[in-house]
């Protein structure tokens, strides 16, 4: 078994991920290609891997959980705080109509930006900015993903999602927690928790 599928049987199927269009996109990207040449060798292992920058590409599991969360149609828009190396970017725009992407270290953003269009990418949108302030222009979006942890939901990514539209993303600072939430008019509601561990959001 190749190093990918071994990583979707062992760490995500076997773990409770089962929906099968997330699998086949996790199966599909090249994890290996999002990490440091130094660092492939542990690009399918079981835990995060440093991309410099005081960033890492999160563990596979955690990348098959948050995206399974999200409950992705083929027709949705969605909106990505903290491109990262865009390994999760790359699976969202396997399985969503667009993606919108928004980083704050430069840096980062360009190099995520090469890699997904070197792999043919092309219903993803770059933004170098402000996570916390979203991207207002093209809300509202279906579903909308965080990678770094926030003390709390910023309010301007509650009023950027659609109204029935999910969040996923980890909260708190001493503790985090992996939340899955669901806009109802005026309120998210709490469909999962996960306790975990992520770097914390960085403010523009």
């Amino acid at each position: 078994m190749d190093p990918r599928a071994r990583m979707v049987a062992e760490q995500i199927r076997a773990r409770g991920v089962h929906d099968a269009r997330v699998l086949a996109a996790l199966t599909h990207v090249p994890r290996e290609r999002f990490v440091p040449h130094s660092l492939r060798s542990e690009a399918y292992e079981d835990h995060p891997v440093s991309i410099g920058h005081g960033q890492t590409i999160s563990q596979p599991y955690i990348v098959g959980y948050m995206t399974e969360a999200l409950r992705l149609e083929p027709a949705h828009r969605v909106l990505e705080i903290g491109t990262g190396c865009g390994y999760q970017t790359a699976v969202l725009a396997e399985l969503a109509r667009e993606v919108f992407s928004i980083e704050v270290v430069p840096e980062l953003a360009e190099r995520a930006r090469r890699t997904l269009e070197a792999l043919g990418y092309a219903n993803v949108h770059f933004r170098v900015g402000d996570g916390y302030e979203g991207w207002p222009e093209h809300a509202p979006y279906d579903r909308i993903i965080g990678a770094a942890a926030a003390a709390d939901v910023p309010s301007a990514l509650t009023a950027q999602l659609e109204d029935g539209g999910i969040l996923v993303m980890p909260v708190g600072t001493a503790y985090q927690e992996l939340r899955v939430l669901q806009k109802q008019g005026d309120t998210l509601a709490t469909l999962a928790t996960l306790p975990v561990r992520f770097v914390p959001m960085i403010r523009g």
